[in-house]
Formats: C-alpha cells, structure tokens, sequence
C-alpha cells in the first residue's frame, strides 16, 4: 500500500509509536531488510517502503521525499557513511543474532560487534546498514543442554 494509505492505518489504529527511517536507496535498504534480517516487506517503491518484523512496523523514506522537511537541514550535514542514526540502537528482539550477522557478512555488510552473549541477558550482534543504521539483533543465550545447539 503506497505511503497515504499506510498512513491512514496508522492514524485509524491505536496508539503506538512509528519509526521513521530515511535511505538513499529503497531498493537497497530493503534488500538488507529482507536478506540480512529475514523481514517483510508489507509495500515498497522508489520512495517509501513498509516494513514489519519481530512484533514491530517501520518505515523507510528515500532522501528526496524530505526535500521539503524540517529535517533536510540536518540530513544535507550529516554523510551517511558516518551513520545517520549515531546513538540509536534499532533493537529486533527475537532475531537470531549469530544467522543475522553470518547473513551480514555473507552480503558484505559491516558487523560493527558480533554476537555475543551481553551482562545484561541477551546474546546480540551490531550490524550497520549501508545508511549506518545500527540494527541489533538478539535473543536470550542459548544454555548448556538446550536442544537447539
């Protein structure tokens, strides 16, 4: 569904909270999405795409459809390389860190920390995005005698 209409449903449904994610590409954003966090992607197109995954919705928005937002200012002084979202975890509880970061390698993207198991319960790995978005997946540690190891 294009922009306007996933916007509606946003407004028509409860309240909750919606990130915003802008890319220089859609088209290469998604393919991060999709192939390195196993998302899906509910609509996309040159400008805007709907992503769900791990219980959550976002959005990614080209750079051109903000030309005219307050924040271009902001965006026309910060490169992308140095990351655009410097300071923000985008956390996907849920998502297995060591598949997503063995996905991340495979496809050449940077794996900023891998995964380990973290003080504060989770095992997680850092991923960047090619827009140096911080994507962390995570999941409780797997324990001695689990089945799944």
């Amino acid at each position: 569904m294009p922009a306007p209409a996933y916007s509606e449903g946003l407004v028509a449904g409860p309240s909750g909270l919606s990130v915003n994610l802008l890319v220089r590409d859609i088209a290469a954003a998604v393919a991060f999405q999709q192939a390195v966090l196993l998302t899906k992607v509910l609509y996309h197109d040159p400008d805007f795409a709907a992503i769900c995954g791990f219980g959550g919705q976002w959005c990614l928005h080209a750079d051109h459809t903000y030309d005219d937002h307050p924040l271009v200012g902001l965006m026309r002084t910060t490169e992308p390389s140095s990351g655009r979202g410097a300071g923000v975890e985008i956390r996907l509880h849920g998502c297995d860190p060591d598949d997503a970061e063995a996905r991340a390698l495979a496809a050449g993207y940077t794996v900023l920390a891998g995964s380990a198991d973290k003080a504060h319960g989770l095992r997680e790995a850092y991923l960047l995005d090619a827009d140096g978005y911080c994507w962390v997946p995570g999941l409780a540690p797997r324990r001695s005698g689990d089945e799944s190891e």
